[in-house]
């Protein structure tokens, strides 16, 4: 009997940032070790409309969509024209994970795939395939059942294949990488654990990831390093984890292992690591075995901001640490968040002098995206307007009491201006400055209004 024929998409909708898919990455490999044929089509990097990549699924029996919140809207209407083609849809991701029976509405999909994929979607595939019923599948939820039951994850992340490299190969993507300027192409994106158990308001992870973390083997983590080395010439590498140095020994041993096989390897933390999880010692390890620059989740500020979004961060440490790592001879980037509860027109201010006064070399300003799944999201979804037609992170569908709103969404591109149009963040972005790259700058300094003849039209998609 022949198998089915899985296609897994990401659709196109507006992002400056465009990185291989890890998440369907692992998908296509996990159910190519089970012996379906799987094929992946990322819209966003290769420009696909809606109608080019319902005719590229043509002869897929399964199509999975990957869906974030900030393009439900593209998903929705993908879903909806596959499912006019007479395909089963299947949708995936963190949106889908934490609103499941509206996805299942809106797309009009077949099935949603809540929490962790690898094992349901392909405990789903095998049903499918041999006609059996998907009636409680731990993961899915579909249109005609009335139960769920839930999936638990993955204990052993050594025992997934690495992801499908060869169909998200780095050297065919755009330069246009998490984290901006880089030092070297091609990047690869890995992950060396999953989950985070931190409660902080604003973020889904504690509900995507039940408040748990699991770590690859710091062996299993290198070997993909390496393989990503030898089988497609990267010269970069960025840990998208949530927390990578949460667990000292796992970033220590990754470090070692890299220093001990002597692979020359660049590396960087876009992601963020908490600024309680670093000191001296261990910032001059993952200097010495090729990370040049991390970032620093710091949101505001405002302590009593960071106590309101359960941060546990004290803001008196930054200065020290980000010292710390400057000393150490790594770049030190900063994310912060505005919007947050508590929030003031003062507020704002204090954390643009903040991010100018401790030593960051860069800085990410954003506008607090409610997230489906997290706290705010569950404590404040009565007062947010139509979740799919707003620009996620770049303009409010929420005020914090007493704040207004053309105050609120002009706060980043004020804070990118007053940070980086100084001579020193001038000259450090030249020394990484690429024309190959111009395409990127010109589009994020569109998106985050820095430079106002550029700014983005918010109708776009």
């Amino acid at each position: 009997m022949p198998r089915l024929k899985i296609s897994l998409v990401r659709p196109k909708y507006h992002s400056h940032l465009i990185t291989p898919p890890l998440s369907l990455g692992y998908l296509a490999s996990f159910l190519k070790k089970n012996g379906f044929d799987v094929k992946i089509i990322d819209g966003l990097n290769f420009d696909y409309s809606i109608y080019d990549i319902v005719k590229q699924c043509q002869d897929s029996d399964v199509i999975g969509i990957n869906c974030l919140s900030a393009y439900f809207k593209e998903t929705a209407e993908l879903s909806r024209q596959l499912k006019r083609k007479g395909k089963i849809v299947v949708i995936g991701g963190p949106h889908a994970s934490a609103l499941p029976d509206l996805t299942l509405k809106e797309t009009e999909a077949d099935y949603v795939v809540v929490g962790e994929g690898e094992l349901s979607i392909l405990e789903l595939m095998q049903r499918l395939e041999n006609n059996d019923s998907t009636d409680n599948i731990p993961g899915i939820k579909n249109r005609n059942s009335h139960g769920f039951v839930k999936r638990k994850l993955i204990d052993d992340l050594d025992s997934l294949p690495f992801p499908d490299w060869q169909q998200i190969d780095p050297r065919i993507y755009k330069k246009a990488p998490h984290g901006g300027l880089v030092k070297s192409f091609p990047v690869a994106p890995i992950t060396s654990s999953r989950g985070c158990p931190f409660e902080c308001t604003f973020c889904a992870s504690p509900y995507l990831w039940d408040r748990k973390i699991r770590f690859r083997s710091p062996e299993n983590v290198v070997d993909e390093i390496e393989y990503l080395i030898k089988n497609f010439g990267v010269k970069e590498i960025h840990f998208e984890d949530d927390n990578l140095t949460l667990k000292r020994k796992h970033v220590e041993d990754i470090c070692e292992l890299i220093l001990k096989r002597q692979i020359k390897i660049n590396w960087a933390t876009p992601n963020g690591i908490r600024i309680d999880t670093v000191d001296d010692k261990l910032l001059k390890l993952m200097k010495r075995s090729g990370c040049y620059s991390i970032a620093f989740g710091i949101e505001s500020g405002n302590q009593r901001i960071l106590d309101n979004i359960k941060k546990k961060t004290d803001l008196n440490r930054y200065n020290e640490i980000t010292q710390a790592a400057k000393k150490a001879g790594l770049i030190t980037q900063g994310f912060f968040i505005f919007g947050l509860p508590g929030e003031t027109e003062q507020t704002i201010n204090e954390t643009i002098r903040f991010a100018k006064r401790i030593p960051l070399d860069k800085a990410q300003f954003l506008i607090l995206d409610i997230l489906p799944g997290s706290q705010l999201w569950e404590s404040i979804r009565g007062g947010i307007p139509d979740i799919v037609n707003y620009r996620s992170y770049q303009e409010a569908v929420w005020i914090p009491e007493g704040l207004d709103k053309e105050i609120l969404n002009a706060a980043p591109s004020l804070a990118f201006r007053s940070f980086f149009f100084r001579p020193k963040q001038i000259f450090f972005l030249l020394r990484f400055f690429k024309f190959s790259q111009i395409p990127f700058i010109m589009r994020r300094a569109a998106d985050f209004n820095i430079i106002p003849f550029l700014k983005t039209n918010k109708k776009e998609c």
